[in-house]
């Protein structure tokens, strides 16, 4: 059986890091001083260091077979709009109806691999099958771009040129090893791989040979792609019985303020403070710790996270998408939506208007600093300024609704 190099002589990164990477833009991207006469140039100047990593001549060419640089790919690079939605738009198109269904029928379909799964990696099987349809829609869709093409269209353009040339290097001895023929080797743009998008030097430290056939296919074996996911959380400390959050009320005295500078504390701790579970539910573990997240101010669904949600983010460092996935697997489970409703009249901020919320704060008086778009404690505590001398609830949350009052 051929093997993959040892772990500890391929670079090690986070999936989390992979897409920071990958989804940065700027002037940076580019590395200076490296130029190719050529296509044929540049696939040349990569086969010594394919070689070094043990890559065949013969999977090296078969792999870089008909390439050519991919103009889209490489637009895709230099126009990534930022994200204005809410959390409650995300929310709505990320856990729709459809995509609770499919991942209820998919439990049932793998119901015996996701026992199994559990049993070995003690990850709630909801969560796996979350992640699962939040990455590719349960498989239906894993991107359906080369990955070594992609992965060489973004090295040859030069963005992010050392990170991406290593992946590329790494999705080779992938290749060599055997685990997937290159035909297959299918993923997003950026090189993002199979059922559950791992990078290829995610995919060298957390993939999992579940059916052990000597292959972690997770292009082609579900149950290799859904272990390989619970594997992945497990080692960024997925702690088992413990779920990622719980929907909350809040007293009407509570103080906003002091949530944010206590940051986590135990649940019974939060509970002292009038904060209760909404249903008039019980916090099943009172000993866990957990910090308030109110995703759209006090006017809508308002949380407590524990140490899970934060696992989940290292999958995605984004608190929609964490939302999005606990959420999605508790749907997934039989529970019900949110107790409240995210407000329908909001609209997300861009970074202008976040930087054009912040120079009106400085205006009237409250110092939040040099103007940036990033919405920091200081502007936080900038706006709950504001929002107590103007009788407003103050939560902190840079509305579209406070950008328009401050104007």
């Amino acid at each position: 059986m051929r093997k993959t190099a040892p772990v500890s002589d391929l670079t090690r990164i986070s999936r989390r890091q992979a897409l920071a990477l990958t989804l940065g833009a700027g002037a940076s991207l580019a590395m200076p001083g490296i130029s190719f006469a050529s296509v044929p140039n540049f696939v040349s100047s990569l086969w010594p260091d394919a070689q070094a990593r043990g890559v065949s001549r013969a999977i090296f060419d078969q792999a870089f077979a008909s390439f050519a640089p991919s103009d889209r790919i490489m637009s895709l690079t230099r126009s990534q709009p930022e994200m204005v939605k809410t959390t409650g738009q995300y929310i709505a198109d990320a856990v729709s109806a459809a995509r609770i269904s499919t991942g209820q029928r998919m439990r049932g379909e793998w119901s015996q691999t996701l026992a199994n799964v559990r049993g070995r990696w003690s990850v709630q099987p909801e969560v796996v099958l979350a992640i699962w349809g939040m990455e590719t829609n349960y498989g239906s869709y894993m991107g359906g771009n080369n990955v070594i093409h992609a992965l060489a269209t973004l090295t040859y353009g030069q963005y992010r040129y050392a990170f991406f040339k290593n992946e590329l290097l790494t999705a080779l001895q992938i290749l060599q090893a055997g685990h997937v023929a290159p035909s297959n080797m299918v993923g997003s743009w950026a090189g993002a791989m199979g059922h559950t998008q791992f990078m290829p030097s995610s995919f060298v430290t957390y993939a999992v040979d579940y059916n052990g056939n000597g292959k972690r296919d997770i292009w082609n074996s579900v149950p290799d792609a859904l272990a390989s996911a619970a594997n992945y959380l497990k080692s960024h400390g997925w702690r088992d019985g413990e779920t990622w959050g719980y929907e909350v009320d809040l007293p009407g005295n509570f103080d906003y303020g002091r949530a944010w500078d206590i940051d986590r504390q135990s649940l019974a701790q939060w509970q002292a403070m009038g904060v209760r579970r909404t249903g008039g539910r019980e916090f099943p573990r009172p000993s866990d710790q957990g910090r308030i997240f109110m995703p759209s101010g006090a006017q809508g669904p308002i949380f407590l996270l524990t140490h899970n949600f934060d696992v989940i983010k290292r999958y995605n460092n984004s608190n929609n998408y964490a939302l999005a996935v606990g959420h999605l697997a508790d749907r997934i489970l039989g529970v019900g939506g949110f107790a409240r409703a995210f407000p329908s009249n909001e609209t997300g901020l861009n970074k202008a208007m976040r930087t054009e919320l912040q120079s009106l704060l400085n205006a009237r008086g409250y110092n939040v600093g040099t103007p940036d778009g990033v919405i920091g404690p200081k502007t936080r505590s900038g706006i709950i300024a504001f929002q107590r001398a103007n009788g407003l609830t103050p939560d902190g949350y840079p509305s579209s609704m406070l950008l328009s009052r401050l104007r």
